[in-house]
């Protein structure tokens, strides 16, 4: 599976734990968006490329990414898309099986918003690859209609399902804590809030809607 990892420049706290990543056994490629570069830098991982105005760095940070990264991509402050977005479009020409966004939630709440329904119309126009926010605890997903198989993940116990824009039909949970068979998700129903994981694997299977999938720890 070839993966893109996409680090942008919320609080670094919110970056994922790379260790938490099959990295290893996988192609992988790294971007930072903005101050995301460092973030990646920090962990000490030399991204791929960078993408940016990189309003947020200082001009010897900026300088030190030059000597480091073959690829920079500098952006203009004025622009009418995020860093991020620009950096998803990039990723997607590498053909990966999987984007994963980090460094995207904390800190401001409408960058998240953004990046969130950016990645709701990438999922939409890309329904082959796996897009997913991820930090330290958490995975958010979006779903489309047909069953999907979730395997277990001690790191993240717990699972909730919502519904995105539009009722979620016919919802059948299968190896779950809390089964379901042919039930409804609407919008503002949290019946769906933390269900479990049991054995190897499980189903979620639905005929219509989208679904928004997050798994967490404490």
């Amino acid at each position: 599976m070839k993966r893109v990892v996409i680090c942008s420049g919320g609080p670094k706290e919110e970056v994922v734990d790379f260790k938490q990543l099959p990295l290893l056994k996988d192609e992988i490629v790294f971007i930072g968006a903005d101050r995301g570069a460092m973030h990646l830098i920090e962990n000490g991982i030399i991204p791929n490329e960078i993408i940016g105005d990189f309003d947020s760095l200082l001009d010897d940070e900026f300088h030190y990414l030059e000597q480091k990264v073959g690829k920079i991509t500098k952006l203009q402050e004025e622009k009418d898309e995020t860093d991020t977005h620009i950096a998803v479009i990039q990723a997607l020409t590498y053909k990966p099986d999987q984007i994963i966004l980090t460094a995207v939630t904390g800190g401001r709440l409408d960058h998240y918003e953004a990046v969130l329904h950016d990645m709701f119309q990438f999922q939409m126009s890309n329904p082959d690859v796996i897009f997913s926010i991820q930090n330290k605890q958490n995975i958010i997903r979006f779903l489309l209609p047909g069953t999907h198989l979730i395997e277990s993940n001690h790191m993240y116990k717990y699972i909730s399902f919502f519904s995105f824009g539009e009722t979620v039909e016919a919802v059948w949970l299968r190896g779950f804590l809390y089964e379901v068979t042919n039930e409804n998700i609407a919008m503002g129903n949290s019946k769906f809030t933390s269900n479990e994981v049991i054995g190897q694997t499980s189903t979620i299977s639905f005929t219509k809607g989208i679904c928004l999938m997050i798994r967490s720890s404490d």
